[in-house]
C-alpha cells in the first residue's frame, strides 16, 4: 500500500496582507519538493469542499455561519491582529478540511497505508467559536471526530508538534475521553497555553512544553518520556499528526532548534505507535513553518519517512 498526498490550488488562493508569514508560496514549495522523482510512487488526490455537518462536529453553526459571511468578494477582511481573509479564503477553509476528512477516509478504509494533506489556512489554533493564529477550522480535531463518527473508531490520537501549541485543538478536545491531544510546542510562546498541568477533563491532554533554545535532544526525550507512554497506553484505532514545521533552526517565528532529522525521527516514532496500535493508520496535516527552505527539506523528510523510505 501507497502514501496519499492531497492538495488543491485553491489553497493558493487565500492571500494574506504583504509580509505574512502563512503566504501561498508554502504550499508551492511543498508542491515543488513532492514532484521529484523520489516522491513518484505517491498517491495522489485534490482536496474536496468539505461538508458544513463535519465542520459541525467541532464548531457550532453560529460560528460557521460567520466565517462564511465574513469573507469578503474583494479586498481584505481583517477577524484579528493575524488572521484575515481575501475572496479565496473560505473555499480554501473548506478546502483544508476536506483535504483532512478525505485522508481519514483514504486510511480508514485501508484503500492507502497513511496520508499527508498539504492544504493552508492551517487549523490547529482554531477554537469552537474563535478563529486565531492564521486558522478558522480546526482540521485535526474535526478529522479526528471524523474517524470516530463516520468509521467507528472509538480512540484517536492527535499529535501536535508544531512549535505554537494548538489552543484551538486543546479546547475542542478538552473534554472529550476518546480523542486524546499530545503536543511538544515552545513555552512561554504564542498563544500562552499548553502547560504541563492542563490535562483536560478526563485526562486526555499530553503537554510537553520546550524551552527557547532547545533542539533535538530535548525534543526526543519528550516525545519518549511523555507522550509515547501515553500513547501507547492509549491505543488508538487512528493516528492524526498536526505537523508543523516551525520549531525547525532556521523558522523566523520562535526559537527552537530542529533539523531534518528530527521531523525523520518524530514520523517514524508515530508511524512505530500506530504500527504497534492500529495497524499503522496514520493521517499527517499540514500546520506551520514559515522558512520556505526548511519547510521544504522537513516535508521531504516527514513523507519520505510515511512512505516509509
Amino acid at each position: 500500500m501507497t502514501t496519499l498526498y492531497i492538495t488543491h490550488p485553491a489553497a493558493l488562493d487565500h492571500i494574506p496582507p504583504l509580509g505574512h508569514p502563512e503566504r501561498p508560496d508554502r504550499i508551492r514549495v511543498v508542491d515543488r519538493v513532492l514532484e521529484q522523482e523520489a516522491f513518484q510512487s505517491l498517491a495522489r488526490d485534490q482536496a474536496p469542499v468539505c461538508a458544513i455537518d463535519r465542520i459541525a462536529l467541532c464548531h457550532t453553526q453560529d460560528y460557521i455561519d460567520a466565517i462564511r459571511e465574513a469573507a469578503p468578494t474583494e479586498g481584505m477582511v481583517q477577524l484579528d491582529s493575524d488572521t484575515s481573509m481575501s475572496p479565496g479564503t473560505y473555499e480554501a477553509a473548506l478546502r483544508a478540511v476536506g483535504g483532512a476528512v478525505l485522508a481519514v477516509d483514504e486510511v480508514m478504509t485501508g484503500r492507502v497505508a497513511n496520508a499527508f494533506c498539504a492544504m493552508r489556512p492551517p487549523g490547529h489554533h482554531a477554537e469552537i467559536t474563535q478563529p486565531m493564529g492564521f486558522c478558522f477550522f480546526n482540521n485535526a480535531a474535526i478529522a479526528a471526530r471524523h474517524a470516530r463518527d463516520r468509521h467507528g473508531a472509538e480512540r484517536v490520537a492527535v499529535i501536535d508538534f508544531d512549535v505554537h501549541h494548538g489552543n484551538g485543538t486543546q479546547d475542542i478536545l478538552w473534554a472529550d475521553r476518546n480523542v486524546m491531544y499530545c503536543s511538544t510546542h515552545e513555552m512561554p510562546l504564542y498563544p500562552g497555553t499548553g502547560a504541563a498541568s492542563e490535562r483536560g477533563e478526563h485526562g486526555t491532554i499530553v503537554n510537553a512544553p520546550l524551552r527557547a533554545g532547545d533542539g533535538g535532544d530535548e525534543f526526543q526525550e519528550a516525545f519518549e518520556s511523555v507522550i509515547i507512554p501515553r500513547l501507547l497506553g492509549f491505543r488508538p484505532d487512528l493516528v492524526v499528526l498536526s505537523a508543523g514545521f516551525d520549531a525547525h533552526m532556521r523558522d523566523p517565528l520562535a526559537n527552537i532548534n530542529l533539523l531534518e532529522p528530527d521531523y525523520t525521527w518524530v514520523t517514524k516514532r508515530m508511524m512505530d505507535v500506530a504500527d504497534t496500535c492500529c495497524g499503522g493508520r496514520l493521517v499527517s496535516l499540514l500546520e506551520g513553518g514559515y522558512d520556505l527552505q526548511g519547510l521544504a527539506r522537513s516535508v521531504a523528510v516527514h513523507v519520505t519517512a510515511l512512505m516509509r523510505g
